[in-house]
């Protein structure tokens, strides 16, 4: 005779504790983020790194070091399209593309910071920000993508303790 597997019902506590720490750690972030003048959007672009790979801190930290090459490499193209602009038009968007994809796959093979899908997070960040190259800006996105990437950690740790 087989015991019947028994789900835990959706709305149980634990379940909801689980839910709420996730939402209450969002929410404190993007809090945070706004009253930062910082984009809510590119917190939750750290977050969504933090879920590319796996959950230490360890792993946190390599997926925001990706995103934050993404976020440098991303400036760097808006300056080499802008530099080559004058000379190859349009084209000037292929040639930079592909110089970037080329350093980005062959990441591929450099453990640990071999995770892809960070590193285009990182510069569709910077493409979607529409935000001047500079310094400064290149600031903001690391230090609200990094909010993002801790809070997702804080939450995974929570929601751990929780279960």
């Amino acid at each position: 005779m087989t015991t019947p597997v028994t789900r835990p019902s959706m709305f149980s506590l634990r379940f909801t504790a689980i839910t709420a720490a996730a939402a209450l750690t969002a929410a404190v972030a993007a809090t945070t983020s706004a009253s930062l003048g910082w984009p809510v959007w590119a917190m939750f672009m750290g977050w969504v790194a933090f879920f590319t790979k796996g959950h230490s801190a360890r792993e946190a930290t390599f997926s925001y070091l990706c995103l934050a090459a993404g976020i440098v490499l991303g400036t760097g193209a808006v300056l080499s399209v802008g530099f080559l602009m004058p000379f190859l038009g349009p084209l000037s968007f292929g040639v930079v593309v592909f110089v970037v994809a080329m350093i980005v796959v062959t990441f591929r093979a450099a453990a640990p910071v071999n995770n892809i899908p960070a590193y285009f997070l990182g510069l569709i960040t910077f493409f979607a920000a529409h935000l001047e190259p500079s310094v400064l800006a290149v600031v903001e996105l690391l230090s609200v993508s990094a909010l993002g990437t801790s809070a997702a950690w804080l939450a995974h740790r929570a929601q751990a303790r929780i279960n």
